[in-house]
């Protein structure tokens, strides 16, 4: 069958479906095609974030940090529970089932807004041409369009040295599947995801090892919130080993061997099963005929200018598949600033606030530069921190651990960055990516009145420090 569309999207992500979404809003005439497949074999929107990525390790994260508070921290409130189990098939069942109700609302989404969906492998062929193959190979549709996203996504990267065999070697998909707590665990990176699934892992029992080649924790985030959430994580009883390169894996009786190097010297560890979090790389192999005209890297990523504008006039790419961080959220900005370029209006995406966010206990946040980035661009700052620990609401709560840092430019006082590690400041970013949105300074921010008791507080807080007069905070 060949149609003719306004708008043809490739890819269900975050990126491809909010983009799909918003160019029928503006009145254009949308097809979204998609690939993914759930357990069963039937088609599933989301991408990876809904299906196999942020949603179901969220779901994990949540009902491990549940089970790890009643065995350790519920004391302190006097609440006692003894023989504490985990029905590790319970809990899987509800993430899949958080995930199923997630992916089909986008389905639902999608009839409600007129977008048409097509489930199958598209690739981009000559004169903004998309042909989509069936599971069994088979050529079942073909369309035009005036205009062309591109939003395939991306997929865990796979070490030569390590191949997955989905049992005892898993990327990160796999790790989200075990149907029980292996023993001992270990993690190649120490990453967003590495951290996250070794989290989840460490909490319900297992002895967790990442292995993490480069000798600096969180070499991306504040050096000051890496060193707090290392030291919070070794308490947890992660193992986490800095400059450990991965030399071989050796498969025997069901266990693996790891073989790595650290400094001069070669070590060994016995694993029952490896997850490997590496990263992950676009998902464009196949995507594109090499008479299409679009432009990628060495590395599969595929070139765009600043707008998401392809080598090609009219088509587009968002998401991970692009230049910038792999994030859900940073995909589906670029998504909607797409479709309304293409309807004639202005998208805007500002890469300087876009929030990082990693769902370990405590959590950990951040947007804008870093004191380390401002000082090699030369730009001079003051900044001012606060600890959770001299907050009300922490102390109730039982996790008086972390604080807020808010960084300011020395002359303006415009905020550059903030940088966080407590409780819940995954909710906590978003006031500071709006001040940073709005240009607001840390006086600004000092000057709005927060809730009493709430873990904001310790925002406000920080902003008064910037300019040495904290309330609640001792020198």
């Amino acid at each position: 069958m060949s149609e003719n569309f306004d708008v043809v999207v490739i890819g269900g992500g975050p990126g491809g479906y909010v983009a799909a979404i918003r160019c029928a809003q503006l009145g254009l005439n949308t097809v979204c095609i998609d690939k993914q497949t759930n357990a069963k074999g039937a088609s599933s929107l989301g991408g990876t974030c809904l299906n196999v990525g942020c949603i179901p390790s969220k779901a994990l994260l949540d009902s491990s940090e549940q089970f790890h508070k009643l065995n350790h921290q519920f004391a302190a409130h006097g609440i006692h529970a003894q023989s504490v189990s985990i029905d590790v098939e319970k809990m899987q069942s509800r993430k899949n089932g958080i995930v199923k109700s997630l992916t089909s609302g986008i389905a639902q989404l999608f009839k409600a807004n007129k977008v048409k969906f097509i489930h199958g492998t598209a690739k981009v062929v000559a004169d903004h041409t998309v042909t989509v193959v069936n599971s069994d190979g088979e050529l079942t549709d073909t369309f035009t369009a005036q205009h062309i996203i591109l939003a395939p996504g991306s997929t865990p990267v796979e070490l030569k040295s390590m191949p997955f065999n989905h049992n005892t070697i898993v990327d990160s998909t796999g790790a989200l599947n075990f149907d029980r707590v292996p023993e001992r665990i270990g993690i190649i990176g120490a990453g967003v995801i590495g951290l996250e699934l070794g989290s989840v892992w460490n909490r319900l029992g297992a002895d967790v090892i990442i292995l993490e080649a480069m000798d600096k924790f969180l070499a991306a985030a504040d050096p000051q919130v890496s060193k707090e959430a290392a030291r919070q994580f070794k308490k947890q009883g992660l193992d986490i080993r800095l400059g450990a390169m991965v030399q071989s894996v050796k498969e025997e009786s069901g266990k693996v061997t790891l073989t790595y190097t650290k400094g001069d010297s070669e070590h060994q560890e016995v694993v029952d099963r490896v997850i490997v979090a590496v990263g992950r790389r676009p998902a464009t192999d196949g995507l594109l005929s090499s008479d299409c005209g679009v432009i990628t890297d060495d590395r599969g990523f595929i070139e765009v200018d600043d707008d998401c504008r392809t080598s090609i006039e009219n088509v587009w790419a968002v998401g991970d598949a692009v230049r910038g961080p792999m994030l859900a959220h940073k995909s589906s900005e670029e998504g909607v600033a797409v479709a309304e370029r293409i309807a004639g209006g202005h998208g805007h995406v500002d890469f300087n606030t876009v929030p990082w966010v990693i769902y370990t206990a405590p959590e950990i946040a951040w947007v804008g530069k870093t004191e380390a980035e401002l000082k090699e661009e030369g730009i001079e700052f003051k900044s001012g921190s606060f600890p959770f620990a001299a907050t009300g609401r922490a102390k109730a709560m039982e996790e008086p651990i972390g604080f807020v840092k808010v960084v300011a430019d020395k002359n303006t006082d415009r905020i550059l960055g903030v940088h966080m590690v407590g409780p819940h400041v995954s909710e906590l970013i978003s006031e500071c990516v709006l001040a940073m949105e709005f240009r607001a300074s840390s006086e600004d921010l000092a000057r709005t009145i927060h809730a009493h008791p709430t873990l904001s507080e310790a925002v406000h807080e920080a902003a008064l420090a910037v300019e040495k007069r904290a309330i609640h905070k001792v020198g």
